[in-house]
């Protein structure tokens, strides 16, 4: 299927599916300053017969040297999207690192058709830069 060369990473929590595909972006990296930028593209699927909100999120980006930050907060890009059956939401946001590889995992506490919460898991992903931007 074209959408999983797309989405190499992907996990599936209930009916609920989170796939990511990440980009090294050299036009924002400094590797000369330590600095390194990547994108990540999500795509949340609803494969359930009920609409379900996306409240927050929570990240855990791990660097080269084992450093780990844990990130959390409302929503994504600003939005606690509302996802219809058989719908999709896609964002693209960023992640910066001290070292030109690292990882990122997480998840995203949906609202469940019936008011219930649940923890849907975001695939851990690789950032890794190519070895021509170090």
């Amino acid at each position: 299927m074209m959408i999983d060369s797309f989405f190499p990473f992907a996990a599936t929590t209930g009916s609920i599916t989170v796939r990511v595909s990440v980009s090294y972006l050299p036009e924002q990296s400094h590797p000369a300053l330590g600095r390194w930028f990547w994108a990540y593209h999500v795509r949340v699927e609803n494969h359930g017969e009920v609409a379900v909100q996306l409240i927050s999120r929570h990240w855990r980006i791990s660097d080269g040297r084992g450093q780990i930050s844990e990130v959390e907060g409302e929503g994504v890009v600003g939005e606690q999207p509302l996802i219809g059956p058989g719908g999709a939401f896609d964002y693209v946001s960023g992640c910066p690192l001290p070292t030109p590889e690292g990882s990122m995992v997480g998840s995203y506490a949906m609202e469940m058709g019936d008011g219930s919460e649940m923890l849907v898991a975001i695939p851990h992903f690789p950032l890794i830069a190519p070895a021509t931007a170090s």
